[in-house]
């Protein structure tokens, strides 16, 4: 018996570790980049996609896509374009990932790198739910590398002196705002 408890205390210690390291990891990747990965609320995803048109044509980004709970829906919606997150923090992109693979969605990737790094010419559709700084540095990236007609979907936060082609208030808790600009 005292093996099994010697046993069960170490399994308890490895899962505290790994607890740790995880909770680590996500506040380092918080601090870094400023915000921790949040989910968009079932009722915001909702809200957003009821904005959307139901085809597109060109590549389809999401700018800090977290744990994938907007990509992979959105790759399912437009199977004909291809879906690029771009995911800085490595679990909750390395979670996308196996979500993303376990979908079996071959217009969809999950990328580990900087949004700032993304080559956004090809877009058809940006969705974000980028803090207010992110969205100030974001600005200027999408009036350079956007063309006409780009859509750009903001969960939250407003890009700013940029009027909204339509902007709904979702019925969720917060009653978050959200904005969708074209280029």
């Amino acid at each position: 018996m005292k093996e099994f408890n010697e046993i069960g205390v170490s399994i308890d210690l490895v899962a505290l570790g790994t607890v740790l390291v995880v909770i680590g990891l996500i506040f380092i990747y918080a601090l870094r980049t400023g915000i921790s990965p949040m989910p968009s609320s079932a009722k915001v995803r909702r809200t957003m996609f009821d904005m959307l048109p139901d085809h597109l044509e060109g590549t389809v980004f999401e700018l800090g896509s977290g744990w994938g709970t907007l990509a992979l829906p959105l790759a399912r919606r437009y199977p004909n374009c291809p879906v690029r997150g771009y995911e800085i923090s490595p679990l909750p992109w390395l979670y996308s990932w196996f979500r993303g693979r376990r979908a079996g969605q071959s217009n969809l990737k999950f990328l580990r790198r900087d949004y700032l790094s993304a080559d956004l010419s090809s877009a058809a559709l940006v969705v974000v739910y980028i803090h207010a700084d992110g969205m100030a540095k974001l600005k200027p990236k999408f009036e350079a590398e956007l063309k006409p007609g780009t859509l750009v979907l903001s969960n939250f936060f407003q890009v700013r002196s940029w009027t909204p082609v339509q902007e709904i208030t979702a019925d969720d808790l917060h009653r978050s705002k959200v904005y969708l600009y074209q280029i």
